[in-house]
């Protein structure tokens, strides 16, 4: 059975997810974590990248790696070697239609799964936490994608959690949740 943390939401530049983020790295269960980060759902965004390593890095004891898809050619074996030996792999938040269709075309659903398998701590917040359920929905108001919205239509995830999922249910859009939800045949689970 694999380890899933979802978050719903925070910035954790200002430390609003460290208790969860502190969470993260002790249920690794081992001293001084590979933690890897994949902010693809960002567009790769250097400044999520440092945050990351700043905190899970510096101030949490892990040992900090990226998996950068967006604008980079990376071969097969390197996304394997980056995300099988790691002990937590952590998904950053933003376009979760994007981010799977780029996972999808490079095999980083295929790998993420069988981690799931080898019992790798999964986690991440908003798109990076989508991404563990059988499908999502998010809209957050905060940011905007090349649409206007985040994740306006539903979003295939990789079915780890046999579940629906929203993880800003508390912000705008948590109406279509709900009517989507009187419909479904599968549980929903809302953060």
């Amino acid at each position: 059975m694999g380890k899933i943390v979802a978050i719903g939401g925070g910035e954790m530049r200002f430390h609003e997810t460290l208790p969860i983020d502190r969470y993260i790295v002790e249920f690794a269960n081992i001293e001084n974590p590979k933690l890897l980060f994949i902010p693809t759902a960002s567009n790769d965004a250097k400044g999520y990248i440092d945050t990351v390593k700043a905190v899970y890095g510096e101030q949490l004891g892990c040992e900090v790696d990226t998996l950068c898809l967006v604008d980079q050619d990376i071969s097969d074996e390197t996304i394997k070697n980056k995300i099988l030996p790691s002990n937590i792999i952590y998904v950053g938040g933003g376009d979760t239609v994007k981010m799977m269709e780029i996972w999808r075309t490079k095999k980083v659903d295929q790998y993420l799964k069988e981690a799931f398998t080898q019992n790798i701590v999964l986690s991440g917040l908003s798109a990076g936490s989508i991404c563990w359920f059988l499908e999502g929905h998010s809209n957050s108001s905060i940011e905007t994608n090349r649409d206007g919205w985040w994740d306006r239509e539903k979003v295939i995830g990789l079915g780890l959690i046999s579940a629906n999922h929203c993880p800003h249910y508390n912000e705008n859009g948590h109406e279509t949740f709900d009517d989507n939800m009187l419909y479904e045949e599968v549980p929903g689970i809302a953060l």
